[in-house]
């Protein structure tokens, strides 16, 4: 272990636990979005949500955004070394490129990789996190085969007074971190604003290369938002954010990097009357990156730029419970710019979709309906159809069914070299079950879901040696099972998840029958928190078992588990401090081929958030 310049102080235990909002007792039932573009408790939602808080956020103390996610139902989390280093995401042993990430409800993205940076979000200024499992391409098009994940930035409530807050801290690995964040109200007007920088020197995360050194990671991101809320109950707002990022690397095509995630975008909500209610949005996310194989020499470099615009009106129509109807259409524009000599650099995405939402007696019912019309490849239609009943003793059962489909990227089809422009779309359907339930017995609140799914997807693109060019492998059949637990007594609670997956590759070849490269098959998590009067100390425990590193099976990387503390303790009302331990057990292990993890590794840090009205 190795204890870098950036720590400051060592005091209490420590916990790491994820403490989700997701249809159970042990939490809030907070409003979500995403799951149906329209606002509803998280109770009544009949999709798959798992919600992170700002709350939870504080308490698991993540030092990047992946580690938010490892461990939830139906996530596997591949990461190529540490901070900062590339980190992919694959939901329901979907491909990393198959979810759709929004902020703020911005689509972000590369369009030339087909994912998101996740490494590169600055987690200290995400307010929450809602992560809807299962193909929402009826109301999201292409890409939303696995799932949707949406990011909501800090901002303030109406009303709220000036509220400044900040944070310092610093560990292992001469790792140091440094927040500054303002929010407020004028009248009817609203605005927050904040400010991060994150320094690692890190470590040398692949060793197989024979480099020797340290790779470093540091970030600067800032973020603004404001809104305004007339007197008839209309509200517009805007919001930006921009994360600008130097990273090093081991062996490969860069050495270094230089990136640059931003967003902007604007909101404009309205009742033209009393049961309609319309949502205009526009916004655009950036991807910038410059990569240098030695960066001493200036003309070793390579630029790629990616931009996409979005635009969105969208009409929700409610007459009763038993009948919501939102309608609406979205134009996507990606273009891609740099040194890179692609083909085609831009195309054009219109959907138009259509859903039905209504209730009555314990019945549940969404209907779904969508038709992309894509510039490159034509006309896509999606749908979904999801159906659930709660009886009166708090049991619910569910089930759904959800076509979807994923365009392929520009690196996919005209990278140079590489690129094939032949490829086909992917497209996939997937069938669920579900069932929950809630129940107090006495003073303990308990909580239990499951659900099982399946998925087919169909000429999925996968890169197969030896010249790991992107081709349609043919058919995949994904079997899937998420089981989850939790219960509360009092200052104690615990959670438990479990993950089952079988994703086979049913195309034709020698890899048939195999598993999909870099998918887990099994793994659990445990989280125990407990809170004291000014303080909470807790653990996580995670386990995974091993994956594939390629499309023969002949490669592996090794199963692992690792327990993580934490603590906070409130000095005084405004001012705490904590402390997270990660990887007790200095466990050595990789979720990527020949790319180490941290070892055993602290973080301490000081927060000041006023509670102010």
């Amino acid at each position: 272990m190795r204890i870098g310049k950036g720590f400051m102080a060592l005091f209490g235990l420590v916990s790491a636990t994820t403490a989700l909002a997701e249809d159970t007792v042990v939490a809030l039932d907070p409003v979500v979005v995403t799951a149906t573009r329209t606002e509803e408790k998280l109770s009544d939602t009949l999709a798959p949500v798992t919600v992170i808080t700002r709350a939870d956020i504080e308490r698991l103390q993540p030092r990047d955004f992946q580690d938010l996610l490892i461990g939830l139902p139906g996530i596997t989390v591949s990461n190529s070394g540490g901070s900062g280093k590339a980190t992919t995401i694959s939901l329901r042993g979907t491909n990393s490129d198959h979810v759709i990430v929004l902020l703020d409800g911005i689509k972000l993205g590369s369009a030339t990789l087909g994912t998101t940076s996740f490494e590169q979000i600055p987690v200290d200024l995400i307010d929450h996190i809602e992560i809807v499992r299962g193909p929402r391409s009826s109301l999201y098009g292409s890409e939303a085969i696995g799932g949707v994940i949406q990011i909501f930035t800090k901002r303030a409530k109406p009303g709220e007074s000036l509220t400044p807050s900040f944070a310092i801290g610093g560990g292992s690995m001469g790792s140091a971190r440094q927040e500054l964040g303002l929010r407020g109200s004028l009248g009817s007007a609203w605005y927050s604003a904040g400010l991060l920088a994150q320094t690692t020197e890190g470590f040398n995360a692949r060793p197989s290369v024979n480099e020797g050194d340290d790779d470093g990671y540091w970030n600067l991101a800032g973020s603004l938002a404001t809104g305004w809320r007339f007197a008839n109950g209309a509200e517009i707002s805007a919001n930006w954010l921009r994360a600008k990022s130097r990273n090093e690397y081991d062996g490969g095509f860069t050495n270094e990097s230089d990136n640059t995630q931003e967003v902007f975008g604007g909101q404009a909500r309205f009742k033209p009357l009393s049961f309609w209610n319309v949502v205009l949005a526009a916004g655009q996310s950036r991807d910038l990156s410059v990569n240098f194989h030695r960066p001493e020499i200036p003309a070793n470099r390579g630029e790629i730029n990616t931009a996409r615009d979005t635009y969105s009106w969208q009409n929700d129509l409610s007459f009763s419970e038993l009948l919501n109807l939102s309608l609406g259409v979205d134009q996507q524009h990606d273009h891609v710019s740099g040194d890179t000599d692609y083909e085609v650099r831009s195309r054009d995405n219109t959907g138009l979709f259509v859903q039905y939402q209504g209730g009555w007696r314990g019945h549940e019912l969404q209907l779904s309906l969508r038709r992309d019309d894509n510039q490159q490849f034509g006309n896509y239609e999606t749908g979904g159809a999801a159906y659930g009943y709660r009886f009166a003793n708090g049991i619910r059962i569910g089930a759904s069914h959800g076509t979807a489909f994923k365009a392929p990227t520009f690196n996919q089809l005209y990278f140079p070299n590489f690129g094939d422009p032949d490829l086909q779309p992917e497209t996939s359907r997937s069938s669920e079950l579900n069932l929950s339930a809630a129940h107090r017995f006495g003073p303990v609140a308990t909580s239990f879901a499951v659900n099982g799914y399946r998925t087919r997807v169909t000429n999925l693109i996968d890169f197969v040696p030896p010249t790991f060019a992107p081709i349609n492998i043919g058919v995949v059949e994904i079997y899937g099972v998420e089981v989850q637990a939790a219960a509360q007594w009092r200052a104690l609670r615990g959670q438990a998840t479990f993950n089952w997956l079988d994703p086979e590759n049913r195309s034709e070849g020698a890899n048939n029958g195999n598993d999909l490269q870099r998918r887990v098959r099994r793994n659990a998590r445990l989280d125990i928190d407990y809170t004291f009067a000014r303080a909470s100390v807790g653990t996580t425990i995670y386990g995974a078992s091993q994956r594939y590193s390629n499309p023969a099976n002949s490669s592996t990387t090794s199963g692992y588990a690792t327990v993580d503390l934490r603590a906070t303790y409130n000095v005084l009302p405004a001012w705490q401090l904590a402390l997270n331990l990660r990887n007790l057990l200095d466990k050595q292990y990789q979720t990527v081929a020949t790319y180490e993890q941290p070892g055993i590794n602290l973080f301490a840090t000081v927060r000041y958030t006023p509670t102010l009205k």
